[in-house]
């Protein structure tokens, strides 16, 4: 992943995908670095965080977030070194989060980075993971959406996935009967084995219904939904009386360019909702909960220090990787949190 000084390299969206990318859809360009103005500093990417969410930004319906547009560079969060500043408050060499998007370098006034210090700069990835969005996702999507008591069953769909694995550790910590659900043997091993759940089924066998009513035979009281399709429709009929289901994802759905066939399930959903009085919304973490971030942190950062948590990240190398890494992810080929290492990670090493 070798990279000159004076080049930026970065991945735009060539056009827009129709149902799953491919790698057609991207294009790696080649640009002389930015120059930092008054008031502005130049950042070099180290860490480049990839996630589901990116797909629905390939399109261009209306969202929550206007979609990127074609030739523009793809947005991410970024974990970042100051390379040069001409600002007051950042100096050559400081750690940052920032949104400098798939590519090397990126020049920014100073709003919206978040200056990383303390244990973090031993793992400057765990700011995008753990200890970042990923984690702040999984604290407030069950903690206060889902609001889990002792002895309560969680079921966390992708449940080794970075949203997931977080969800369903911090379900442990309240004391839950925790259920996961992931494509896979040995992912579901490793949700049983190594993150602590107290069971895991593979929703590519057809035994999934059968195997939520054997492991869940008091139901569900939260379901902490990312995937959607048939493992919703499975779990829904096993939701309790005043069940709480936090949105996150629909990733079964995002690559979709047409209704699923078969019977419509709306009359159905509405039907469930309505009798057992479920609680669910959906929820954007940079919208709904920025306001909140402080008190994650300082929550997490305890957790992490206590080494409560095991946190799995998938590290693909090299920014000219992204596209495949990207789409495979979308494919459930990865395991764990999603991450392009994009340069070395200390200052002065080569990349």
């Amino acid at each position: 992943m070798s990279q000159q000084k004076d080049t930026n390299r970065r991945v735009v969206l060539a056009s827009r995908p129709h149902g799953a990318p491919v790698e057609a859809n991207f294009r790696l360009e080649h640009q002389h670095v930015p120059v930092p103005a008054d008031g502005e500093v130049l950042l070099r990417t180290v860490w480049l965080s990839l996630d589901p969410y990116m797909r629905g930004r390939m399109s261009d319906a209306p969202s929550y977030v206007p979609p990127v547009g074609i030739n523009e560079v793809m947005g991410a969060g970024t974990v970042a070194v100051v390379e040069q500043s001409h600002h007051a408050d950042y100096a050559p060499g400081d750690w940052v989060v920032s949104q400098n998007g798939w590519q090397d370098f990126a020049l920014s006034r100073g709003e919206g980075l978040f200056k990383l210090s303390g244990p973090v700069l031993k793992h400057p990835s765990w700011a995008l993971g753990m200890l970042g969005m990923t984690g702040f996702t999984a604290y407030m999507g069950l903690l206060d959406i889902g609001q889990p008591q002792a002895g309560e069953t969680v079921v966390v769909a992708a449940a080794t996935g970075a949203v997931g694995s977080m969800v369903g550790q911090i379900a442990k910590l309240k004391g839950c009967h925790v259920v996961g659900i992931a494509g896979g043997a040995e992912k579901c091993r490793y949700a049983e084995e190594v993150l602590g759940f107290d069971a895991c089924l593979d929703h590519q066998r057809d035994d999934l219904t059968s195997k939520l009513k054997r492991y869940c035979p008091d139901g569900i009281d939260v379901y902490f939904e990312n995937v959607g399709g048939k493992v919703f429709n499975a779990v829904l009929p096993l939701m309790n009386s005043k069940g709480r289901i936090p949105l996150c994802g629909l990733i079964a759905d995002y690559n979709a360019t047409e209704a699923a066939p078969g019977p419509d399930r709306l009359p159905q959903f509405q039907g469930t909702i309505l009798r057992k009085r479920l609680r669910v919304q959906g929820f954007i973490i940079t919208q709904d909960y920025a306001h909140r971030f402080d008190e994650f942190f300082r929550q997490m950062s305890q957790w992490v220090a206590e080494e409560r948590f095991v946190f799995r990240e998938d590290v693909i190398d090299g920014l000219d990787n992204a596209p495949e890494a990207f789409i495979g992810m979308l494919e459930g080929k990865n395991f764990g949190k999603v991450l392009v290492r994009v340069a070395a990670d200390k200052p002065g090493e080569k990349s």
